[in-house]
């Protein structure tokens, strides 16, 4: 159970809370910080497992702090805690490799089960956080997919196949041209950037509602 933790939060009361709570339950917390320069020159320092860092802190953010572990190749686990439920904030944090992300209202009940399944290398994420995602994206696709025509959506679906425009214009016996036509005017629908990879990404992040 002797996981090293250092643990970072900008709010007195919550660091010396976590701190308290997770040294009764037998864990090594090796160093606390209040700002995110702080942290990270612990982490740098005393090299723990797992560092526990709130998202919002002066100097650097907990994300700010994830990335730089990342980019260094630290072997530190971050583990963030946050009052966000931000889609943006939450793919950033799978991005940077972030191995546990837990809400502040339940920190104390999920932290256990949180640290103990990142030693055992098992990214966690708090259940609220991943009920919130789905229900907020099952919410936001179809409505947008709602203003596509049949002939785009078919077009879309193709495109999230990996199809070229060559392929699609084949498969549906129309021009190329007609084809590019359909696909500017989804990507006006979507609101995405006229990147000639936008799409597919989309298409291919919304596969299963396509």
């Amino acid at each position: 159970m002797n996981t090293s933790i250092v643990i970072a939060d900008d709010h007195p009361l919550m660091l010396r809370g976590l701190t308290d709570f997770l040294t009764s339950k037998g864990f090594n917390i090796i160093g606390s910080a209040e700002d995110g320069n702080a942290a990270y020159n612990l982490i740098v320092k005393l090299k723990p497992e797992i560092a526990i860092l709130d998202i919002r802190m002066p100097h650097k953010t907990g994300l700010e702090i994830a990335e730089a572990v990342q980019k260094n190749n630290l072997s530190t686990k971050v583990i963030l805690i946050t009052f966000d439920k931000e889609e943006e904030v939450y793919d950033q944090a799978k991005a940077f490799n972030v191995y546990g992300y837990i809400l502040k209202e339940f920190a104390v009940e999920e932290i256990e089960i949180c640290i103990e399944s990142v030693v055992n290398n098992k990214p966690y994420f708090s259940e609220e956080i991943a009920a919130y995602l789905s229900a907020k994206s099952l919410e936001k696709k179809p409505e947008i997919l709602n203003t596509l025509t049949k002939s785009e959506l078919r077009i879309i679906k193709l495109v999230s196949e990996n199809m070229t425009s060559q392929n699609i214009a084949d498969e549906l016996s129309i021009s190329i041209k007609t084809v590019h036509k359909h696909r500017s005017h989804i990507v006006a629908k979507l609101g995405l950037d006229n990147k000639p990879t936008s799409l597919s990404i989309w298409a291919n992040l919304n596969k299963e509602f396509l």
